[in-house]
């Protein structure tokens, strides 16, 4: 329990990304994340919010709460832990969104589920098989892992389930709330990265993750990458609401 913990620092030799331990560990859960989120979203599609609702609660619940124990875990054999661990990366805003998606009303839970929706499964995909610093630094079937691995799957899970089962709206008049949630996050990210030398957002550097591809295009440069990485955060978000509103129309035009 100790090694699996990483107490003291894991002793084992991390099998590395893309090993096949990494994608068969992955894999499972992103099948069981889509079977789960189907199955559940198909069931409730016709029943009431508060049934549909009562789903988000639990994902909520499940997310934070492991996100907690991760915390509190690391912080006991590590006091100063706390530096890595502050909810500022893209996909630790569904630590906050969710729970906003499930809790709230009104306008806000309307961006809330939106928010889930559009960068819900980009994170579960770019947190499990992209997150190559992880599986490079620590061995697969291990605490950290394990705990990454099960909260970015309850991320995708959730964003999936709000779609099947027709919870988000993605009205336009509620992009810019979303366009504000990401930058807010951004802005409080960069400060962190300054303050406690971290890489928040993967507004400093690749580390080995996907981002390194655009690191390397802009030279590191320490003002276009920060900046080309906000681009793209923008520009993924206009995609998502445009292709959402495409397919929305398409399926009236061919209802009628």
């Amino acid at each position: 329990m100790k090694e699996f913990f990483g107490i003291g620092g894991y002793q084992r030799t991390p099998e590395g990304a893309f090993s096949w331990q990494h994608l068969l560990f992955v894999t499972s859960l992103m099948v069981l994340m889509v079977v789960l989120a189907v199955w559940l979203g198909k069931r409730n599609k016709h029943k009431s919010d508060r049934q549909k609702n009562l789903v988000l609660i639990w994902a909520a619940i499940l997310i934070d709460g492991f996100e907690l124990m991760k915390i509190i875990i690391s912080c006991v054999d590590d006091p100063s832990a706390w530096t890595a661990m502050l909810p500022l990366f893209l996909c630790s805003i569904q630590l906050i969104a969710i729970p906003l998606a499930a809790f709230s009303t009104g306008r806000i839970r309307e961006a809330a589920l939106d928010f889930v929706s559009v960068f819900g499964l980009l994170g579960a995909v770019l947190g499990t098989y992209g997150a190559t610093q992880n599986y490079n630094a620590y061995p697969v079937l291990s605490f950290t892992n394990m705990v990454s691995g099960i909260t970015h799957s309850i991320s995708g899970f959730a964003a999936l389930y709000i779609m099947i089962a027709g919870m988000a709206d993605m009205k336009k008049k509620n992009m810019w709330i979303t366009f504000a949630i990401l930058l807010s996050f951004c802005v409080a990210a960069y400060i962190a990265n300054v303050l406690v030398d971290y890489n928040y957002m993967f507004l400093m550097r690749g580390d080995g993750t996907p981002y390194d591809i655009l690191y390397n295009l802009v030279g590191g440069h320490a003002v276009l990458y920060p900046l080309s990485v906000v681009v793209l955060f923008v520009i993924y978000i206009w995609a998502f609401y445009s292709i959402w509103h495409a397919v929305e129309k398409k399926k009236q035009l061919t209802a009628v």
